[in-house]
């Protein structure tokens, strides 16, 4: 082997940087007073500070004496995984009452859905996988990098409504390959902040049963989007309900606001028990050359939190609390966007949901908000609705008007 006068590694180029931790960045190198981070993807307080739960505080302290720290089982603690699949699908479901679940334990959403993609790469016939336009950006890295190479869009997002593209959203996946992997966000759809009423759901699913899709829910936000863990599982409940096979991403990043303990689950929801079984099988082949087992703390902290009643109920009053803190900003900024006289309607800041909001604002309207206003966000207009609080809701108003005066 020889080497070029650089080294082994000189062709290597410098890759892009990512585009939230770039604002970040950004927003610490400013010097205004006023300067509002809107990219980030974390709950925060009124008062701009992260917010660790108290149902999360009891659980650690009793978490943390733990008498040893050996490796877990490569599909992570058994408790964890059982409450997990109950969380989402509910008590009564027949995927529970009749083990057609496999679920294990995962690094977070980006994890679960990782091994996931993996696995039906390996043992799903089609290649094909459908995600929403516009989408989370790692979806469309996750997939192909695993296996599924066939990465296509569906209509979403409709910019002239600020809403749903439910018609183009059925034309585009009526038009999809048959048995597809279908991506949907099971709730508080990130970027967009919109998600489908309880009847265009219902149109979803006929939509996928006709087609025979396979769905794969990615459910970052249960509870954390409307404040009730089981209103914001009626999707997932809905096509389980009707017997669909299909797989879920959860994760416990935002719910329980353990970010960094990267706490997710994956299952897959098979015909049967025998076959589920089956499946655990092969997702085990799949994490022991990729990260061999899970973490166990910020698992044995949520095993804690759904195992004691008194825990669980603290969490489900803090988990409300967030959600309506986050809804009390949507509410508070629609109106001062009316009385700072942003040209336009902005009745999707309120009809939208959970921690994301597309505020349809353009790029040059957003550099000129960072520019002149010193307010940090994603260049598609997307602002996290948690960075916000009584004072920078007039602020942001009064810049956004601005900047849609001055980049019509």
């Amino acid at each position: 082997m020889t080497s070029a006068a650089g080294g082994l590694f000189s062709h290597v180029e410098q890759g892009p940087p990512d585009p939230i931790l770039g604002i970040a960045e950004a927003y610490k190198k400013s010097t205004n007073p006023k300067k509002l981070n809107l990219g980030v993807g974390a709950y925060r307080t009124e008062e701009g500070k992260p917010l660790v739960l108290e149902a999360v505080r009891r659980a650690e302290q009793a978490v943390v004496s733990n008498p040893d720290h050996e490796y877990l089982p490569i599909t992570g603690i058994p408790e964890f995984n059982a409450l997990s699949a109950r969380l989402a699908f509910g008590e009564d479901s027949s995927v529970i009452r009749e083990n057609c679940n496999a679920t294990v334990q995962a690094l977070s959403g980006t994890g679960s859905l990782r091994v996931g993609a993996e696995f039906l790469a390996r043992h799903y016939p089609v290649r094909t996988v459908l995600l929403p336009s516009p989408t989370w950006p790692s979806h469309n890295k996750i997939f192909p990098l695993a296996g599924v190479a066939d990465v296509r869009a569906y209509r979403y997002f409709k910019p002239s409504s600020r809403g749903l593209d439910y018609e183009g959203m059925l034309e585009d996946l009526r038009k999809a390959p048959e048995g597809s992997i279908l991506l949907l966000h099971a709730c508080a759809h990130n970027p967009t902040g919109v998600d489908p009423s309880l009847d265009q759901w219902r149109g979803i699913l006929e939509v996928a049963k006709e087609k025979k899709f396979l769905p794969f829910f990615d459910s970052a936000y249960q509870g954390f989007a409307s404040g009730d863990l089981e209103r914001d599982a009626t999707a997932i409940r809905m096509f389980a309900d009707e017997g669909m096979e299909m797989l879920l991403a959860q994760s416990y990043a935002k719910n329980m606001g353990l970010y960094g303990e990267r706490v997710g689950a994956l299952t897959v929801v098979a015909r049967d028990a025998a076959i589920a079984e089956r499946v655990e099988s092969q997702l085990k082949l799949v994490i022991r050359p990729m990260f061999s087992n899970p973490p166990r703390f910020g698992a044995a902290i949520v095993v804690k939190v759904l195992q004691d009643p008194e825990l669980y109920a603290l969490w489900r009053k803090e988990l409300k609390g967030m959600a309506d803190r986050i809804n009390g900003m949507r509410t508070l900024l629609f109106q001062e966007l009316q009385r700072a006289g942003a040209p336009g309607k902005w009745s999707h800041i309120v009809e939208q949901i959970g921690m994301f909001s597309f505020t349809g604002l353009s790029k040059p309207q957003v550099e000129y908000l960072t520019a002149k206003w010193h307010v940090y966000m994603t260049l598609d207009g997307r602002i996290s609705m948690a960075g916000l609080n009584q004072a920078s809701c007039r602020y942001l108003a009064e810049g956004i008007a601005d900047a849609i005066r001055a980049c019509p």
